[in-house]
This record gives structure tokens, C-alpha cells and sequence, in this order.
């Protein structure tokens, strides 16, 4: 996953990221191209909105708490932002789109981004965002437990979603 070289410290900066990442156009080739903001394919972009600090050398869960708690202050006032454009969000379990309910069907791989989210995060707040065809995405993520927790906003084509 690419790094993002600084995180947006304020809700300003953090919806201007939001709002350049529903206007930019989708890359049409294949795999995944860096973009100002983060990464993206075909269909979606993803941008880490904020990084807390790593955790190698913090055995206190209480920093750990402290990380996470922070970043989803900032969710909470994007959400407060956003549900005031376009109305309350829906919240969207992650986990089927691992694939691990499907055992029939293993190699069956779920439609990006929600592909890369369903491995960082359980749930997400999603918005249609509308006379655009596409979804707005935002979750509290972490590659693993020593890596930073990631505050991520993902755009998506609309055809995405489940009806």
C-alpha cells in the first residue's frame, strides 16, 4: 500500500481531499496507480486522510486507545460535515466482502475498493454522492497491529454496492 508522505491535520484539509477524490477521474488501467492523494484502479480511488503513530514500541494499550479514539474524532466531524450534504450514512459491514462467506465461489474477488477496505477495516460510512454515479467511503483502518491506524476515505463507482 503506498504511503501517504503527511496526514491532514484538520477537517478542512481532510474534505478538500474528499472533494478532489470524488471529482478526479478513475484510472482506466489496470492495477494501481498512485494518485495525489493515495492510490486507485479502475472505479475507485482511496486516500489516508490521516496516520496516527506506529506501534513497535508502545507496549501501553492505553496509546493505542489513545490513537484510535483521535481518528475517529475525526470521522465523527467529517460524518457531522457530510451527513449534512447528503443526509445520514450508511453503515457497511466489510467483512463478506472477504469472501470468506462464499466457500463455493473462493476466487470470486470483491470490486475495489472495497477489495483493499474489507482488509483494513470492519465497516465503513458510505454516502451516495449523488448526480455523480459514484459513493463516498470513510473508515478507520490498520494493515496490522504494530502498523499506524488509518483514517481512509474511498471512492467508488456506484455499481459497486450491493443493491
Amino acid at each position: 500500500m503506498p504511503i501517504q508522505p503527511r496526514s491532514a491535520d484538520s477537517a478542512e484539509e481532510q474534505l478538500s481531499i474528499i472533494d478532489a477524490l470524488i471529482a478526479l477521474p478513475f484510472p482506466e488501467q489496470e492495477g494501481k496507480s498512485k494518485t495525489q492523494h493515495g492510490w486507485g484502479g479502475p472505479g475507485y480511488h482511496i486516500a489516508v486522510l490521516r496516520e496516527s503513530r506506529d506501534f513497535w514500541d508502545a507496549p501501553d494499550p492505553g496509546t493505542v486507545t489513545e490513537a484510535e479514539e483521535e481518528l475517529e474524532a475525526d470521522l465523527t466531524a467529517l460524518g457531522t460535515v457530510l451527513a449534512g450534504r447528503w443526509g445520514s450514512p450508511t453503515v457497511v459491514d466489510l467483512w463478506p466482502y472477504l469472501g470468506l462467506d462464499n466457500p463455493d465461489n473462493p476466487d470470486i474477488e470483491a470490486p475495489e475498493p472495497l477489495g483493499s477496505l474489507c482488509m483494513l477495516a470492519v465497516s465503513m460510512q458510505m454516502w451516495q454522492v449523488p448526480s455523480t454515479g459514484r459513493w463516498l467511503g470513510l473508515a478507520i483502518g490498520q494493515v496490522d497491529r504494530e502498523l499506524p491506524f488509518e483514517l481512509l476515505a474511498a471512492v467508488g463507482e456506484a455499481s459497486t454496492l450491493p443493491k
